[in-house]
């Protein structure tokens, strides 16, 4: 059983911005943003869990400031809401320019993930005992 103070509850993900990520204004595209918050959702649920999991949805993503070519973007990911087949993830990105070491808030979401099992049929997975603490890498 997993315990709600395990680390494997979350995860951390960085990716670099590059030109054939951005548009003719180059930021990054908001699909390119929902598949590195989805990449950061799927590791943690995986870690969670450790069964195979997909994409049930996403949900209430908020694109807060543009994400330029060059920046890294920083993910954190975490499980904070589980189902009998199902969890909650929250996923918040930031992005940091290299040149000056500002980081800011940019995108933010939650994405339902499930778990299935070796014949791709949903499973079931722990139940999350309690809500997580709050986390500062989470607050706006």
């Amino acid at each position: 059983m997993t315990d709600p103070k395990d680390p494997h509850r979350k995860s951390v993900l960085n990716e670099i911005v590059f030109p054939n990520q951005t548009n003719h204004y180059g930021t990054l595209f908001g699909g390119q943003a929902l598949a590195f918050m989805d990449k950061a959702a799927f590791i943690a649920a995986s870690r969670y869990c450790r069964r195979t999991v997909v994409t049930a949805s996403s949900d209430q993503v908020d694109f807060h400031t543009p994400v330029r070519v060059g920046n890294v973007v920083e993910l954190y990911s975490r499980v904070i809401k589980t189902g009998h087949t199902s969890m909650q993830v929250e996923v918040t990105m930031y992005a940091e320019n290299l040149l000056t070491g500002e980081k800011r808030l940019c995108t933010q979401g939650l994405f339902t993930m499930v778990a299935l099992d070796e014949h791709g049929k949903p499973t079931s997975i722990p139940p999350l005992k309690e809500p997580p603490p709050p986390d500062p890498d989470f607050q706006v």
